[in-house]
């Protein structure tokens, strides 16, 4: 007669793996990702001419020279400093810190993780709300609607779990 080994098949009480905490930790990793590539490329651009290097990246992708966008681009990067380009880098060095140890708490499904995600989600969305008002874009309600949707979820999540 052979024995079953029972030790490694979960038990009734055991927590089940949250498919959707683990997206929106995935969701956090990607953004976390994004924000320190944008953090090194701007401190890579330290005590460099700005302009001088998107305009070799636009010759370089041969885009279009009369785009009004690449224009207003290059007018943007005209007034583009050290001390901006130093700013810019730090803080989303942070803040993409942030969205990575949530995003591996979220992955792992860590309860801390989500008590962290709710505070500093929910705590962007009322500067969101004011951003759609003074400069309405589709992206930005987009973002606001996920975020809402990410802080309803796992406010949800934390009240059922406590039950």
């Amino acid at each position: 007669m052979t024995q079953i080994d029972t030790s490694q098949a979960p038990s009734a009480d055991a927590p089940q793996r949250d498919g959707m905490l683990t997206l929106i930790g995935a969701f956090k990793l990607l953004k976390g990702t994004l924000l320190l590539l944008i953090a090194v490329g701007a401190h890579h651009l330290l005590h460099k001419n700005v302009e001088g290097v998107a305009v070799h990246w636009i010759q370089h992708f041969r885009a279009d020279p009369n785009s009004k966008y690449l224009h207003k681009l290059l007018a943007k990067l005209l007034g583009v400093t050290d001390k901006k380009l130093e700013l810019l880098s730090v803080g989303t060095f942070i803040y993409g810190s942030l969205f990575l140890v949530e995003g591996i708490g979220l992955v792992m499904q860590k309860t801390w993780a989500e008590y962290l995600t709710i505070f500093t989600t929910g705590g962007l969305i009322p500067l969101e709300i004011y951003e759609i008002f003074h400069h309405v874009r589709v992206i930005k309600i987009v973002v606001f609607l996920i975020n809402l949707a990410i802080v309803a979820y796992l406010v949800i999540r934390l009240k059922r779990q406590r039950r």
